[in-house]
């Protein structure tokens, strides 16, 4: 089946989050919690780098919103059920329709940090992709350094299987080791 006609969830509710495809017009709220995030998201994501404005915020909803519909990444925007603020976001990336494989990445607004809403957004997503898409495989890739990301991997219930050296350059030019977290469907 081509991924174009595959049902894919636009919106994944938790106990204190809507997890919701993006959405054209996003880009302000996104930038703002970006450029709130700047010190805490620099050193992992090379997408702050230069810090990101309201046009260059927009533009990537918008490839974004268009990658979701061809099925090609799964971008997914947090926002907060009692207030609803934005909150962060996470998705399923390099997807493998094939097998089907996907890996979720993440980040929130520092504000928000450390109350356990990306953990709980983490484990829907990855509930989802079992459930809905029918995953084999989920993965959690991050930095060894980023000891916050490897935690939340963990507590969403992820393996961790293998530390790769020297794998990739980091935001700042340096080699980095990356940590690969697994959940697997169990037959």
């Amino acid at each position: 089946m081509d991924a174009i006609l595959r049902d894919v969830p636009e919106r994944i509710e938790t106990e204190r989050l809507i997890l919701a495809s993006p959405r054209v017009g996003d880009g302000e709220l996104v930038c703002e919690a970006a450029l709130e995030s700047l010190e805490e998201l620099r050193p992992w994501m090379p997408w702050v780098a230069p810090p990101p404005t309201r046009e260059s915020s927009e533009e990537s909803v918008r490839r974004a919103v268009a990658a979701f519909i061809e099925r090609r990444d799964l971008r997914y925007h947090l926002w907060s059920k009692e207030d609803g603020r934005f909150v962060g976001g996470t998705g399923l990336h390099r997807i493998d329709w094939d097998v089907p494989r996907f890996e979720i990445g993440y980040w929130i607004r520092s504000s928000l940090a450390r109350r356990g809403l990306v953990t709980e957004a983490v484990r829907a997503l990855a509930q989802a992709a079992f459930e809905q898409l029918g995953a084999a495989r989920v993965e959690i890739r991050c930095d060894t350094r980023n000891e916050r990301s490897g935690r939340v991997a963990e507590r969403a219930g992820f393996e961790m299987e293998a530390c790769l050296r020297s794998e990739a350059r980091a935001p700042d030019g340096a080699l980095r080791d990356t940590l690969i977290f697994a959940r697997v469907r169990r037959d």
